[in-house]
């Protein structure tokens, strides 16, 4: 273990201790407020009508005073607005929740003259009014509700600095310490990760910061049932860790898509190489950089570009400098930041409920909010028969993401390669419940408080509002420096494995003047190209409307990635399967996917299951019609392991 990280718990106990003394802030102000405006009877018309209200969404109880022509407004994703007349001329308005079935007020402003009517508009209403003056033109007034973002503290700038310096530096400590990497070293971390680092990097590398955030929002607005994916997933995690993991460990390959070559054809390699290349800058990097930003954005004021360029330039710098050794232990740090994060939140909203522990609990318990496991064979959700379906895909084609394989493949020897899978067996489902019980006891701090929610805010942003308007200062900073931790973590492993492949199945696979040092030399600068691309098009999304694009991309990503990981299937699980009849599997994948997506047959969440069934069925199935292959089968097939490394 790098010496740097033997004082990194006592710096954690001095940043909280730190932040609690700095809990005594000056007065905030108010997280909303309304403001009235006058407006033109052109002007009102010209303002868009909110979306409808479903009918499952109108309130469950009655508000605590009569609504003015039982008007109600759609705000963000969970809130209907209302008003009442609480004077003469004065309106107040009201906001229902539609999660935790509670209604609480959110302002008054006194109109200019009687009320004559009431009409939705975005964020509040448009109010005409009757005119002082005899024969005058009645008024037309805008009441909308508008919110007020809490800033970082300076505490808060300190911690999150602090801490992209302090991961920054860990990639400055193994440079200075190993200025000349081999191949092995930057890919690979010399192959003598312990098994236990690799582990704890396999959990980091997984929960990226979208699962920081949408994790507790889920829980928030329903239950517990995706847990379930993780509960069903530990049997499949415990196969990869006995059969799977050490049979590609003991191969002794760098990229994953070796293998293909070795089983099959170097086509196939190449292709599944190449492939997954794209999904990772063109998609999946600049999403776990954006969507995070734009979360914290919303209630912190943090710019979303500041949030962006930090993050990409800490992570490329220490990936640069460090190679795979920065990585996996940085993500070892980014794992006690992040889940140190988690359990202070968990602790401190439950502290923040009336009535404490036993309160979330029943509360919890009245409103089914930790329920688990459903057992319906109902396909279109969440149940326990979909999950174990979706464990069964994962274990017979877990060696098709290099990001994650990669950290098995950096260990001392197959057996620690298992190792490291049961060490994140050991640490997923507990990181799991944190965060969904995060958002569980959220669902519970606010049915008591509901004024403490803002109705301008969907329900992805419920925890990093809770972080911003309740956390102590410095906290604040603490947790949104884990929220950085989880995205630089998926964003470094991507970065990497990118280099990796265009170094080892590319560079090294064609030119036969390559060298270790052109390798390597080649690796630092896909290091550096592939996070710009990846900043690059975070930035995109940030500055342009391109949602809707990147919706399609992730479509087509799910599309034709789906063939490739089949592959894997029939490789390990078949000695009968050969390169052709995985090339056929692969196309009729693809076919079956495309007509699937473009008749909108299954929900998008189905595809990757659905291509790599296909795969594996028709694949399986035109092998008979070609030759069985003829190479040794030997470290190949979960039927013929080696027992030693080759």
């Amino acid at each position: 273990m790098p010496h740097c990280f033997r004082r990194a718990p006592l710096l954690f106990l001095l940043l909280v201790v730190a932040s609690w003394s700095a809990h005594a802030a000056e007065p905030e102000a108010p997280l909303t407020e309304l403001r009235l405006t006058s407006l033109t009877p052109a002007a009102a018309a010209l303002l868009a009508p909110p979306a409808a209200i479903a009918a499952a969404d109108l309130p469950k109880k009655p508000a605590p005073s009569p609504l003015f022509g039982d008007v109600l407004v759609r705000s963000a994703q969970a809130h209907l607005l209302g008003a009442t007349l609480s004077g003469p001329r004065e309106l107040t308005v009201l906001a229902y929740h539609t999660i935790t079935d509670t209604w609480a007020p959110f302002g008054k402003v006194t109109l200019p003259g009687e009320l004559i009517t009431l009409r939705p508009a975005p964020a509040g209403f448009v109010a005409e009014t009757r005119a002082a003056t005899v024969g005058a033109p009645n008024e037309v007034s805008r009441v909308e509700l508008t919110a007020n973002q809490r800033h970082l503290r300076t505490l808060d700038w300190v911690i999150i600095v602090g801490y992209l310096a302090f991961s920054a530096g860990i990639g400055l400590y193994f440079y200075l310490r190993e200025k000349k990497q081999s191949n092995d070293d930057f890919f690979l971390g010399g192959r003598s990760i312990p098994w236990w680092a690799a582990g704890l990097s396999l959990y980091a590398t997984g929960t990226s910061a979208i699962s920081f955030i949408g994790i507790p929002a889920k829980s928030f607005a329903t239950n517990w049932q995706i847990l379930a994916r993780d509960a069903v997933g530990l049997i499949s995690t415990a196969l990869v860790a006995i059969y799977i993991v050490p049979m590609i460990r003991r191969l002794n390959v760098t990229s994953v898509y070796q293998y293909l070559e070795m089983r099959f054809h170097p086509s196939i390699r190449v292709l599944a190489s190449a492939l997954n290349i794209l999904i990772q800058l063109g998609g999946r990097m600049s999403t776990v950089l954006f969507l995070p930003s734009l979360a914290l954005s919303a209630v912190t004021g943090l710019n979303v570009i500041l949030s962006i360029v930090l993050m990409g330039i800490v992570t490329i710098a220490y990936t640069l400098l460090g190679g795979m050794k920065a990585v996996i232990w940085t993500d070892v740090l980014q794992v006690f930041v992040m889940l140190g994060g988690a359990f202070f939140a968990i602790g401190y909203v439950i502290t923040g409920i009336d009535g404490g522990l036993p309160e979330f609990v029943r509360v919890a318990n009245e409103n089914a909010k930790m329920h688990t496991f459903d057992w319906s064979f109902d396909l279109l959700r969440p149940t326990v028969w979909a999950f174990v379906m979706f464990a069964i895909i994962d274990l017979i084609t877990y060696p098709k993401d290099q990001v994650m394989m990669q950290r098995a493949l950096s260990t001392k020897n197959p057996k620690e390669a298992g190792w490291s899978m049961w060490t994140l067996a050991a640490v997923v489902v507990p990181g799991s419940i944190t965060f969904f019980a995060i958002g569980t006891a959220l669902f519970v701090f606010y049915q008591q408080h509901p004024e403490k929610l803002n109705p301008l805010l969907s329900v992805d942003a419920t925890f990093p509002h809770f972080i911003a308007s309740e956390l102590p200062v410095g906290v604040t900073g603490l947790i949104i420096a884990g929220i950085f931790a989880a995205s630089m973590s998926t964003l470094s492993s991507c970065m990497n494995s990118v280099a990796t492949l265009v170094s080892v199945d590319f560079y090294e696979r064609f030119n036969r003047s390559a060298t270790p040092a052109k390798s390597v030399r080649l690796a630092e600068w896909m290091t550096v190209i592939s996070g710009v691309i990846g900043v690059g098009t975070a930035l995109l999304l940030a500055l342009f409307d391109i949602a809707s694009a990147f919706d399609a991309w992730f479509a087509l990503q799910a599309v034709l990635g789906g063939g490739f990981a089949g592959c894997y299937g029939l490789g390990m699980f078949t000695k009968r399967a050969n390169w052709q009849g995985s090339v056929i599997g692969v196309i009729c994948s693809l076919l079956i996917t495309l007509v699937l997506w473009q008749g909108s047959m299954v929900t998008p969440v189905l595809y990757p299951t659905f291509s790599i069934l296909a795969c594996l069925v028709c694949g399986y199935l035109a092998s008979y019609a070609f030759p069985a292959p003829t190479q040794s089968l030997l470290g190949l097939t979960v039927f013929t392991q080696r027992k030693d490394p080759a």
